[in-house]
């Protein structure tokens, strides 16, 4: 992408892709079919802000994102200091809402609280992103502790918003991991849970604005969730066809790379077939110590002036627009039970055309 992000040229296909947004997604596929793909929507977009609960400034930014109209779902931390407030705004404005799925920070809500637990260390605190990582790698961490622990945070959910969630998806992405998925799989499938997120952007390793340990991540993060899309189906999980958020995260987000993104998972699509896409996003004012987080206090994520620039893009008018003139609807995730003419339903097979492994 050029420096101001007006352009996008994509490697690791089977040819250089290369595209001016401002022309629009109908490049993608036959131009004579682009008037009958905007017979409706090309895509229907989920935005989901994730981290709800995790303190009230966050929160106050969500909201206003929310009723700002961009976005159009949300994901709560039960473990969240202020999940509690949180659940009321959800109550207040009909903010549809999800569950965050938590095994990374702060202090677990299920029986590990009160006993020795392979999730904790010994102070009492999960392991942390890259900690539970490691410990789940070296064969440390027992999965039937995992399956207690979502259990007891799809309980509180429910006792927090009286009902379950629309969406389950995890913190840091612990859901896609070797091992922990098929648990929570297990779980949402015993909750009567259908949705998740599938976090698979299209190109997010040939994105030259990330940092080498961005990069690294985003496509272990894509390797897990590839794998992990066998105990989703048989689960009977549903998720987007396609995902952004890896590649526009914090610093990294703006109108033009959320539309890029978006155009790469048109690649190869016929025009005549409409896409389901979910953008994660992490909105919010910054926290200030010591109020926010999930028990030890909020962390330099959250406290970064990164949250606030998520917000100014979210709520100031351009993306909307720019998404509207690209055929592109916002939607939330309840809205993607009704499939629109040329939509499949969200699953494995949806996917195949884009789910060659991003270069690392």
């Amino acid at each position: 992408m050029t420096p101001d992000g007006s352009t996008v040229t994509m490697t690791g296909h089977s040819s250089v892709y290369t595209r001016n947004l401002a022309e629009g997604f109908s490049e993608a596929s036959n131009p004579s079919k682009a008037s009958s793909a905007m017979a409706w929507p090309r895509v229907r977009l989920v935005v989901t802000a994730d981290d709800f609960g995790y303190c009230p400034r966050r929160d106050k930014g969500i909201v206003e994102a929310f009723l700002a109209g961009t976005v159009t779902s949300v994901s709560l931390l039960v473990n969240g200091t202020a999940a509690e407030s949180a659940a009321e705004l959800a109550l207040r404005h009909s903010i549809p809402t999800g569950l965050h799925a938590n095994l990374t920070e702060g202090r677990p809500v299920g029986p590990a609280r009160h006993n020795a637990s392979s999730l904790l260390s010994p102070e009492g605190f999960f392991l942390g992103k890259m900690g539970f990582r490691e410990a789940l790698a070296a064969g440390d961490v027992a999965l039937p502790q995992v399956r207690e622990e979502l259990e007891a945070q799809l309980s509180r959910f429910r006792e927090l918003l009286g009902r379950s969630p629309t969406h389950v998806d995890g913190h840091q992405h612990v859901h896609v991991l070797p091992g922990v998925c098929q648990v929570f799989a297990e779980a949402l499938q015993a909750f009567g849970v259908r949705f998740t997120r599938l976090p698979v952007e299209r190109g997010v390793g040939s994105c030259a604005w990330l940092e080498a340990p961005e990069r690294a991540f985003a496509c272990t993060v894509e390797r897990d969730a590839r794998a992990a899309m066998g105990p989703f189906s048989r689960h009977g999980l549903r998720w987007t066809d396609a995902f952004v958020g890896l590649s526009t995260c914090g610093r990294h987000m703006s109108a033009h790379r959320v539309l890029a993104s978006l155009a790469r998972a048109l690649e190869d699509i016929p025009a005549d077939r409409a896409l389901t896409a979910e953008l994660m996003a992490h909105p919010g004012y910054p926290s200030v110590p010591p109020a926010g987080g999930c028990g030890e206090g909020p962390d330099a994520f959250s406290c970064s002036w990164e949250r606030l620039h998520e917000l100014h893009v979210l709520t100031a008018p351009t993306l909307r627009a720019r998404l509207a003139q690209n055929g592109v609807q916002l939607c939330a995730i309840d809205d993607l039970n009704s499939k629109r003419p040329g939509e499949g339903v969200p699953c494995e097979a949806a996917l195949e055309p884009f789910l060659e492994p991003s270069p690392p």
